[in-house]
């Protein structure tokens, strides 16, 4: 369930980037960076998240972290100064555009991650 919502968000992002990126780039292209940096992200996410072993295990984990890492730090950017998001990013008002899930999702992907955790790094 958990690899599907993030394969959703992982479409949903890199269709709303692409679409911003190719026809209003010049109107805000901070935000709209930020919309395709967090598309890879979850991306990335999606991926390590449905593989095994060790090494998808710190990749899912980085991406994770990076993700919410990037809602709290967006989120509080742009709520601090919102001239500078004029446009919202994925990540604007920790995923207000998408119901809060952004803000959710990374912290139940971690908790998830520490439950599955490979057992020489749960040591």
């Amino acid at each position: 369930m958990l690899v599907a919502v993030y394969a959703i968000f992982a479409l949903a992002a890199t269709s709303r980037a692409g679409v911003q990126i190719s026809t209003k780039f010049h109107e805000a292209p901070l935000a709209y960076v930020l919309s395709a940096f967090a598309a890879a992200v979850y991306i990335v996410a999606t991926i390590a998240l449905a593989r095994r072993g060790d090494g998808w295990w710190r990749v899912a984990l980085a991406a994770c972290s990076i993700e919410l890492l990037g809602v709290l730090s967006i989120g509080t950017l742009s709520l601090v100064d919102a001239a500078a998001f004029r446009h919202p990013t994925v990540w604007s008002v920790y995923g207000e555009g998408y119901l809060f899930i952004p803000l959710v999702l990374p912290v139940i992907g971690l908790y998830w991650l520490r439950k599955t955790a490979p057992a020489k790094v749960a040591a």
